[in-house]
Formats: structure tokens, sequence, C-alpha cells
């Protein structure tokens, strides 16, 4: 949630920066073009290197939930079988009414 907050930060800035070079510069329209051209590549660059940051902590973040996910599984199961074992062990030795 973070960081889509800080994307969405990063693009609106980048727009509001843009609107306001736009408005005080004393330049040509072809000039004007030219900078929100590359105003906008730069942006795109930007938000392009953090969408792929993003994505590697995803990966990095689900691939040691599923190791979690895989040990408790494990401990769950060994403890299931350990009871079943304990409760057969124990029906084994009770007599019977």
């Amino acid at each position: 949630m973070a960081t889509r907050d800080c994307v969405k930060g990063l693009i609106i800035g980048g727009l509001i920066g843009a609107a306001v070079g736009i408005l005080y510069a004393p330049k040509s329209g072809k000039e004007t073009r030219e900078d929100i051209c590359n105003s906008a590549e730069e942006l795109l660059e930007k938000a392009k290197k953090q969408y792929e940051g993003t994505c590697e902590m995803i990966e990095k973040v689900t691939g040691r939930e599923k190791e979690l996910y895989a040990e408790s599984k494990a401990r769950l199961k060994k403890a299931i079988e350990a009871g079943v074992k304990a409760f057969k062990q124990e029906k084994a030795e009770s007599p019977e009414a």
C-alpha cells in the first residue's frame, strides 16, 4: 500500500512540476513541447524503476511467505501424526470397558 502511494505521489508530483514549469517558462511552443516530452520520458523511466523495485520486493516477500507456509504445514502435519500416535497408544493401553 505504501509503495502504491509512493508511485502515485511520484506521478502527481511530476505532473504538477511539469505544469508549473510550462506556466512560468518563457519559451517557444516548440521548446515547451520538447521539454514536456523530455519530462514525460523521465517520469516514465522513474515510474518503471519504481515498478521494477516493487515487483522485486513483492517476489522476495511472497517467496519467504511460501517457505514459512511450507514449514508451518510440515510442523502441523508432524503434530497431528504425533497426536494420532499418542491416541492410538493410549487406546491400546487402556482397558476396554
